[in-house]
């Protein structure tokens, strides 16, 4: 593993919070006696850049309508302390972490008579002290609470400030944060270890599984129940020698340089690591704890309006023991990378949705296991996982000398849940299976099975007993393939034939299969008077404004370049001429008469998307329209995808190719680029095509593409009809000359819970709906994901548009951030 880079220094991007609205707030940094802070008041440090106050979770990201204050633990509140400048709220201390307020009506906090800063209920008879700061030894003057512009929460005797002044502060009880300024470390004196633990879910910040602390072997991360340390400093180095190896690594980042100083202490009263910001910018990075299990550092990016992770350690999510909780798989490259076994489901969705996955998942069918005496009657199978870390607690079976009996003591016993046989070793698990980690690439490199037990039930094609195929029914089976083979050749050989008859023979005024009619050449001069009216052009030819005999308004696409042209010709009619959906342009016909290659279309009265989006001139498309607009493309693409005899992959879905009828329904058109996927195949080899801004990454490295690349474009259109604005960078720049990628920004203000900054300014406030724009932009946002096994099909994308699935919040992908990275360098 590569020295890390924050051992100190991590970051928790924590979930958007709601803090009750301010109707007595204090105007000063310091609580003195007799005065008290009630549910609405708040310190404020005296630069402005912290706040101390009660506030109540209600994450931004909630999902479901049930989701709300009815929960308890949305009603609970808490004491802590906030970044009072960052327009994302982020928290950094709490008080009362484990001993949550379910009133909030009667809480007072103030300063009690023996000198404590203490929490009361005044409701209670007894008024009862709900949290105390404890200080003991307390002399009999008075004191006051006081919060540093360091964020750091101070209780001060009440006399000219000195170097015993300090009673007690919150920096030496650290929840999952750690700011500049605080220590890790310990007090040899008084024994006081400041161990920063991490927090048990988005929503609920009470003690969680993994804590950091800084001991006498070194720095260590660890996990409690079952105490397990997984990750540790120096090793073999001493700890002074960190300081330099971090120094080199903050220094080559630019985001780094020169704004954070770190420092190791070691004398007869304290050992610890500290850092600091030479800038005095407090309120710009954080390190903490992550539920998961990893110290991260986060650095506020203003060019992005969010935290930006700099770094993890580990830099593996997966190394964290039981980070995804009992029977679940862990994969350190997908987002999110814990994920059931097969035929397992998650236990909690609502504590898994906000990142307690503590209680993994549950099995689906149970096993089916009866012990009488000394046999086991079973009828379970085993399912492999391929290329997997193997949990812990493994027990090891000597007697179990191939894989067969390794299987079968395995059914011997109704709580063994898997096995393992490797290298002529027999390996079993009994109970929960924690930490089965992907063969990822990250810090897993295993290569082992991981054979699971599953009831019978969840194996609908297979049967326990192997038994030998019957040779008739075999020899029936080959003989009915064998026609059908034979059959499916003599059809390709009649289509093929056909093909020839369009370009090689007169078939006028007759109507190919499909009901599409071969026109002849001189008929589509007479309709379009000659091409005389243009109605726009593109990469493969003009398209031309005509009527029929029968006053049929048509568009005639008229082929440029007889080799580009030809595939480009064929590329249509054998697509969008066989199929018929609401949201695909119909082909009439085509002529292919010499080197004439011309496509017939129904009119679009209203043209092309692009227009109504991006023309300065054109009338204003109001939200209700660009949503239907949105949903007409995705059922469009759905079909293609989804519902043709073969997977249609348009590959160049851009406004352009969007064309709307005189109701605005939407229609994708210009099918030149399609590919053909069988049903058979995942995937299909294609050259090189689309267009700059809407491609999506694989296009680039090469690989044989999936029906994904449309979901990317249909992404990057999707932001484009929410803010009727191009997506590309030059479209959009901030102070100092830097450029804004809106994808970018359009995540990062989706994650901070503005979604009306994003939207097209030109719409009425009356016309929009939050919850369908919110929604959209999810979409939009999962769709642009770099990995595409990360995007969205498109019959999904349909069902979160129509209000029939949830979405979570996507994360930043990689690839859009780094279209900025530099810019924000400079502006961070």
């Amino acid at each position: 593993m590569p020295p890390p880079l924050c051992i100190l220094l991590g970051l928790l991007l924590l979930s958007s919070l709601h803090t009750p609205s301010c109707s007595s707030a204090t105007a000063n940094d310091t609580l003195t006696a007799g005065q008290a802070l009630v549910v609405g008041d708040k310190l404020v440090s005296r630069n402005g850049k912290f706040a101390l106050g009660f506030f109540q979770f209600k994450p931004a990201s909630t999902t479901s309508k049930s989701d709300n204050t009815t929960s308890p633990k949305y009603s609970n509140w808490y004491l802590g302390i906030w970044f009072n400048k960052i327009p994302v709220f982020t928290l950094v201390w709490v008080a009362n972490r484990d001993e949550p307020i379910t009133e909030p009506k009667s809480l007072k906090l103030k300063i009690s008579s023996d000198g404590n800063l203490v929490i009361l209920d005044h409701a209670a008879s007894t008024k009862s002290v709900i949290w105390s700061t404890h200080i003991a030894n307390r002399t009999q003057t008075s004191t006051s609470a006081l919060l540093l512009n360091s964020g750091n929460l101070a209780i001060i005797e009440d006399r000219p400030l000195s170097s015993n002044a300090l009673l007690w502060q919150s920096f030496d009880y650290p929840g999952d944060v750690v700011l500049p300024g605080g220590k890790l470390g310990w007090n040899k004196v008084t024994g006081l270890n400041r161990k920063p633990t991490s927090k048990k879910s988005l929503i609920d910040p009470c003690i969680g599984s993994y804590s950091i602390e800084l001991g006498t072997s070194g720095i260590v991360l660890q996990r409690s129940n079952p105490l397990m340390v997984y990750w540790s400093w120096p090793s073999e180095k001493s700890s002074s020698e960190l300081i330099p190896v971090l120094k080199s690594f903050l220094e080559i980042d630019p985001r780094t340089k020169g704004l954070i100083h770190i420092e190791y202490v070691d004398n007869n009263e304290e050992e610890y690591y500290m850092y600091a910001s030479p800038k005095n910018d407090t309120s710009s990075i954080f390190v903490s704890l992550d539920i998961s299990g990893q110290i991260k550092l986060n650095i506020w990016s203003q060019a992005k309006q969010s935290w930006q992770t700099i770094n993890a350690e580990p830099a593996d999510p997966c190394t964290p023991p039981a980070t995804c909780g009992p029977f679940t798989v862990c994969n350190g490259k997908a987002h999110p990378s814990c994920a059931c076994m097969e035929s397992f489901s998650v236990k909690s969705p609502h504590d898994w949705k906000f990142d307690d996955r503590t209680g993994g998942c549950i099995r689906d069918t149970p096993l089916h296991c009866t012990a009488n005496g000394n046999t086991t009657s079973s009828t379970d199978m085993f399912h492999p996982i391929a290329r997997v870390a193997l949990p812990y607690r493994r027990k090891t079976m000597d007697a179990a000398t191939t894989q067969n009996k390794c299987e079968e003591a395995c059914l011997s016993s109704c709580s063994c849940t898997a096995y393992s046989y490797s290298n002529g070793r027999c390996s079993a698990w009994h109970g929960e299976l924690l930490s089965v980690n992907l063969n990822d690439g990250v810090d897993n490199a295993s290569e082992d099975v991981l054979y699971l037990r599953l009831a019978a039930k969840d194996f609908p094609s297979l049967r326990k007993n192997k038994r030998k195929p019957n040779i008739r029914f075999v020899t029936a089976a080959s003989l009915i393939s064998f026609g059908i083979l034979m059959m499916m050749l003599i059809l390709l050989l009649v289509i093929w034939r056909n093909k020839f008859k369009w370009c090689g023979s007169a078939l006028y005024d007759n109507q190919a299969s499909g009901g599409i009619i071969v026109f002849r050449y001189t008929d589509l001069v007479h309709a379009t008077k000659n091409f005389s009216e243009k109605l726009g052009a593109g990469g493969f030819g003009s398209v031309y404004k005509g009527a029929l005999s029968d006053s049929t308004t048509i568009a005639v696409k008229r082929l440029d370049g007889i080799r580009q042209g030809e595939k480009q010709f064929r590329a249509e009619v054998s697509s969008i001429g066989l199929i018929q959906h609401i949201n695909l342009v119909k082909l009439i016909g085509f002529c292919c008469e010499g080197d004439n290659r011309l496509l017939v279309y129904e009119h679009m009265l209203n043209g092309s998307l692009d227009a109504h989006l991006f023309e300065s001139n054109a009338a204003v498309l109001n939200w209700n329209t660009r949503y239907q607009l949105a949903l007409g493309v995705a059922r469009g693409l759905s079909y293609l995808h989804q519902s043709c005899h073969e997977c249609i992959i348009h590959c160049d879905i851009k406004p352009e190719n969007i064309l709307l009828d005189a109701s605005f329904v939407p229609k994708v058109a210009d099918f030149g680029l399609a590919a053909f996927v069988g049903r058979d195949f995942s995937r299909v080899k294609a050259t090189f095509r689309g267009t700059a801004g809407y491609l999506a990454p694989e296009w680039l490295s090469g690989v044989a593409i999936t029906p994904k690349v449309d979901v990317y474009s249909f992404g990057m259109v999707l932001l484009e009809i929410i803010s009727g604005r191009r997506n590309s960078p030059g479209s959009c720049s901030s102070n100092n000359n830097h450029v804004e990628y809106f994808p970018v920004l359009a995540i990062s203000k989706l994650q901070g819970g503005d979604v009306r900054s994003l939207m097209d300014p030109q719409l009425h406030f009356g016309d929009l709906n939050l919850e369908q724009a919110e929604r959209a932009c999810k979409v939009a946002c999962w769709c642009i994901q770099d990995n595409e096994s990360d995007r969205p099909t498109m019959g999904e994308v349909v069902r979160v548009l129509e209000g029939l699935q949830e979405i979570d919040m996507p994360p930043m992908p990689r690839l859009l951030a780094a279209i900025t990275e530099r810019s924000d360098a400079t502006s961070v």
